[in-house]
C-alpha cells in the first residue's frame, strides 16, 4: 500500500510539472522559453517507468547568429513540436486510460457478483485485480472495505477507506465504512468522528447518521456494562455471585412449576442494576430460560393449568425487570424465537395477571426508537396490532390505556404503517368504528387516545387514502359526533374533529355522499361555547364543502356567511385560516353567499383587513379569491372607491414570486375591480401598477 501511495503521489508530481512547463513555454519572455525548453530535454530524457513518455526530441542547439550557422539536419525542439508531442502522448495515455477503466469495471462487477453471493474473499480479489488495472478507482476502495468488514479484516478496511477519500475527499461511503470498521474494533471516538463527517458533506442525512450514533452509543454502553460486571464477579462480590448461582439452579431440567417460579422470583429480585442486569446476560440467562420445555409450554399457552399461568407471570415479570433500562437485553430477548412467538399472543390471554405484565413488557419496546425498530423486525404485526385492538374493545383493569399506548407510540414510526397498510382497516379500522357507533362510560375514556393512535397511523399516505375511502368509518363519525353532542362529550368530539379534518383532505366519494350530514352537524358546533370546538368543525366544514355543491347550499342557508364574518372579527390564526377558506368556498360557489357576505359588509372591510395585515399565504390568497367573487356581483367595485382596495392588491400582485397562488388571486380581483368601476384604474395609473397588472395578464387569461 505505501508504494501505491508513492505511485500516486509521483503521478500528481508529474502533472505539476507539465503543467508548470508549459506555462513557461506560453511565456513572451524569450529567456524564460529558453530555459524552459531545457527544462523539457531533461524531462523527457529521464522519463521512465510503467508508462513512459513517448516523446523523443533531439537536444536543442541555440543559434545565437542563424544567418551565418549552417543549417543542420538535426530536428529541434521548439515549443510547437514540444506541444503537439505532449498532445499526442496525452492523447496516447487517454487510450490506455480508458482500456484500463473498462478492464477495472468489468472486474468491479464481478467483484459485485461475489458479494452479493457472500463470497467475499472472491470479492476482494476482483477488486482487488481491478485496482492493478486502476489505482485511483473510488468504488473499487469503498466496495473492498465492505468486503473486508465482512471477513473482519477491519484494518484493511479502514486503509482502503483512506485510499478512497485520496481519490474523493468527499466520499460518503468511505466514512460509512470506516466508521463501522472502527466500531468493530471498539475504537468508538473515531467510529463517531466518521459518521459526524457524513452530515458535514451531506446534512440530509442526518436522520441516518443519527442511527449509526446510536449504535455507536449502545455498543460502547455493552462493553462498559459487561467490563464492569466482569469486575464484580471476579472481586467476587456476593451480589455478582448470587445471579450466576441461580442461573444455575435454573438450568436443571424437569422440575416442577413452582420449582421454576421459585428460582424466577428469586432472580428478579437479586438483579436490581444494570450489573446484575448484564451478569445474565453473560451467563445465558436468556437462553437458558427460553430453551426451558417447562417455561416454553407455559409461554405457548400449551396448558392452562394455573401453575403454568404463574410460571408464565414470572417469565415475564423476570424479561421486564432485566430489560428495563438495558438496550442490548432488549435486543437479546427479541432474538429468542420463543418470546416473538409467544409476546404477540400473550396480550389476550384469559389471565389478568399475564395479560399486565405482556403488556408492560411490550410497553418497554415501545417508548424507545432503537428497541421500536427491533420489535416491528421481529413480531408479528398484524397479530400483535389486532390483538391490542382486542384488549382495547374489551376495557378491563385499565390494560386498555396501556395498549392504546404502545400502539401510539409504534404508529409513529413509518416502518411500522408500511407494514400494515394493507391489514390496517382489517386490524384497526373495523373494531375503531365499532367503538365509535357504541360510545358509553366503559370507553369514553380510553376513545380520545384511540383516536389519537389512529390519527398516527393516517400519516401513512396510503392508510388516510383507505380510511379516506372507507365507509364504514365515515358512518360511525357521524353516528359518534351525534352521540358526542348529544352527551357532550368534548374529550372525543375535539380529537375526532382533528382526525376528520385530517381524512377529509382527501377527495373522496364516500366523504361527498356524506358532506351534507356532517356539515349540518359542524353548524351545530358553531354555537358551541368551547372555541377548540369552534376551531375544529369550522376546519371540517374548510376541507368537507369543496368536496360537495349540495353541502355548500346547505350551509349557506344555514346563515354559515354570517357566522364565518363573526369569527373572523374575533379569531385566532387557525380559525382564521379555516374561516376564510370556507367563506371562499361558499362565496365561489353561490350567489346567495356572495350576497350575504357584501350584506353583512358593504365595503369589504374584512378581507381588506387580512389582505392588509395576515402573513399566511394561505389567508391572504382566500381573502383575494373570495374579494374576486363578490366583485361579481354589481355595484361592489363602486362600494370600494376612497378604500385601499388597490393598493393593497396591487401589493399581493407583485409581492413574493414563490407565493403564485396569491398572485394569481389578488391579479384576477384586481383585473376585475378596474373593468367593473374604470375609477379603480385611474388609481392603479397613480400608483404605477398597469405594468404590474399587465405582467399579471398570464394569470388572468
Amino acid at each position: 500500500m505505501t508504494a501505491q501511495l508513492q505511485d500516486f503521489e509521483s503521478f500528481l508530481k508529474n502533472v505539476d510539472e507539465i503543467s508548470e512547463l508549459v506555462k513557461e513555454l506560453n511565456s513572451s519572455d524569450a529567456e524564460a522559453q529558453q530555459k524552459a525548453l531545457e527544462r523539457a530535454d531533461h524531462y523527457i530524457a529521464a522519463s521512465g517507468g510503467d508508462e513512459p513518455c513517448r516523446t523523443n526530441f533531439s537536444r536543442t542547439s541555440i543559434n545565437s547568429n542563424p544567418q551565418s550557422q549552417p543549417s543542420s539536419p538535426v530536428k529541434t525542439c521548439t515549443q510547437e513540436n514540444f506541444m503537439k508531442s505532449v498532445e499526442m502522448d496525452a492523447e496516447d495515455r487517454r487510450q490506455r486510460r480508458r482500456a484500463k477503466e473498462q478492464k477495472a469495471v468489468a472486474l468491479k462487477e464481478k467483484g459485485n457478483e461475489a458479494y452479493t453471493q457472500e463470497d467475499y474473499e472472491t470479492a476482494v480479489k476482483y477488486y482487488t485485480d481491478g485496482l492493478a488495472e486502476l489505482r485511483d478507482m473510488q468504488p473499487l476502495y469503498t466496495n473492498r472495505a465492505q468486503a473486508y468488514i465482512k471477513l473482519g479484516k477491519y484494518k484493511e478496511a479502514i486503509s482502503d477507506c483512506e485510499w478512497a477519500l485520496k481519490c474523493n475527499e468527499k466520499c460518503i461511503k468511505a466514512y460509512l465504512h470506516m466508521g463501522k470498521a472502527y466500531l468493530a474494533l471498539k475504537n468508538y471516538n473515531k467510529s463517531r468522528n466518521c459518521y459526524e463527517k457524513i452530515t458535514e458533506i451531506e446534512p440530509r442525512k442526518e436522520k441516518m447518521v443519527k442511527e449509526y450514533l446510536t449504535q455507536v452509543d449502545l455498543e460502547e454502553a455493552r462493553e462498559s456494562q459487561e467490563r464492569n460486571a466482569r469486575e464484580e464477579f471476579n472481586n467476587g462480590k456476593n451480589k455478582a455471585t448470587i445471579v450466576p448461582q441461580l442461573l444455575e439452579k435454573l438450568s436443571r431440567l424437569e422440575q416442577s412449576p413452582s420449582y421454576y417460579c421459585g428460582g424466577l422470583e428469586l432472580l428478579s429480585q437479586a438483579i436490581t442494576d444494570c450489573t446484575g442486569q448484564t451478569l445474565f446476560r453473560l451467563n445465558n440467562g436468556f437462553s437458558i430460560i427460553s430453551s426451558n420445555g417447562t417455561v416454553r409450554s407455559c409461554l405457548l399457552q400449551e396448558t392452562r393449568e394455573l401453575s403454568a399461568q404463574e410460571l408464565c407471570v414470572f417469565v415475564l415479570k423476570l424479561w421486564r425487570v432485566i430489560c428495563n433500562g438495558n438496550d442490548e437485553n432488549l435486543k437479546m430477548l427479541m432474538t429468542c424465537p420463543t418470546f416473538s412467538q409467544s409476546i404477540v399472543h400473550l396480550v389476550t390471554s384469559e389471565h389478568i395477571a399475564v395479560r399486565t405484565e405482556c403488556l408492560a413488557l411490550l410497553c418497554l419496546y415501545s417508548q424507545m426508537p432503537h428497541s421500536r425498530g427491533l420489535a416491528i423486525d421481529n413480531l408479528n404485526l398484524h397479530i400483535l396490532v389486532k390483538n391490542l385492538m382486542v384488549c382495547i374493545s374489551n376495557p378491563k383493569e385499565q390494560q386498555e390505556n396501556t395498549a392504546v399506548i404502545i400502539l401510539e407510540n409504534f404508529a409513529s414510526e413509518n416502518k411500522f404503517c408500511m407494514q400494515l397498510r394493507d391489514v390496517c382497516i382489517e386490524s384497526v379500522g373495523v373494531p375503531f368504528t365499532t367503538m365509535l357507533r357504541n360510545i358509553n362510560r366503559s370507553n369514553q375514556h380510553v376513545l380520545p387516545s384511540l383516536i389519537l393512535a389512529v390519527g398516527c397511523l393516517a400519516r401513512d399516505d396510503v392508510i388516510h387514502h383507505n380510511m379516506a375511502h372507507d365507509a364504514e368509518c365515515w358512518e360511525a363519525f357521524l353516528i359518534a359526533m351525534k352521540q358526542c353532542i348529544a352527551c357532550e362529550y368534548k374529550e372525543i368530539l375535539h380529537p375526532m374533529l382533528g382526525l376528520i379534518i385530517n381524512l377529509s383532505t382527501v377527495t373522496s366519494p364516500v366523504i361527498q355522499e356524506h358532506a351534507v350530514s356532517l356539515c349540518g352537524c359542524c353548524l351545530d358546533l358553531l354555537t358551541d361555547c368551547d372555541g377548540g370546538i369552534i376551531t375544529r368543525a369550522t376546519g371540517v366544514l374548510s376541507t368537507v364543502l369543496p368536496q360537495s355543491p349540495a353541502a355548500v347550499q346547505y350551509v349557506v342557508q344555514g346563515s354559515v356567511v354570517r357566522t364565518m364574518c363573526q369569527l373572523l372579527k374575533r379569531a385566532g390564526k387557525t380559525t382564521t385560516k379555516y374561516a376564510i377558506k370556507t367563506l371562499t368556498v361558499c362565496t365561489a360557489a353561490s350567489q346567495s353567499a356572495r350576497e350575504e357576505l357584501v350584506k353583512s359588509d358593504k365595503r369589504l372591510s374584512i378581507l381588506r383587513r387580512l389582505l392588509a395585515s395576515s402573513c399566511d399565504e394561505v389567508v391572504s390568497g382566500n381573502a383575494a379569491l373570495c374579494l374576486g367573487h363578490c366583485l361579481e356581483l354589481e355595484g361592489i367595485a363602486s362600494n370600494l372607491l376612497g378604500t385601499d382596495i388597490v393598493l393593497l392588491l396591487l401589493h399581493h400582485a407583485a409581492g413574493n414570486a414563490k407565493r403564485i397562488a396569491v398572485q394569481k388571486s389578488a391579479a384576477i380581483a384586481l383585473g376585475k375591480l378596474c373593468r367593473s368601476e374604470p375609477r379603480h384604474r385611474n388609481k392603479l395609473r397613480e400608483l404605477n401598477g398597469l405594468e404590474i397588472l399587465h405582467s399579471c395578464m398570464k394569470f388572468t387569461a
